[in-house]
């Protein structure tokens, strides 16, 4: 999968059925390629361009399922 194709998809937390948003941006190992955590940003567009928000860090081990329009995952906001 490119990344191109993964930052379109949206992100739900499994905790609250809540959407968090589009992936923003990913950390790997530069070694092995394995996706270590995902980046999305809190808020829409527009919040996040106007105020210093920290985006929602997720490590690859709460990541449930990648489909072929969503990313699950199970953090505690």
């Amino acid at each position: 999968m490119l990344f191109s194709e993964l930052k379109c998809k949206d992100v739900i937390n499994l905790k609250d059925c809540r959407l968090l948003g589009k992936v923003r941006d990913l950390e790997f190992d530069e070694r092995n390629g394995c996706i270590h955590k995902l980046f999305v940003p809190r808020g829409n567009k527009w919040e996040s361009f106007f105020k210093c928000e920290e985006d929602y860090v997720i490590p690859y081990r709460d990541i449930k399922q990648i489909g072929p329009d969503i990313i699950l995952v199970d953090i505690c906001i």
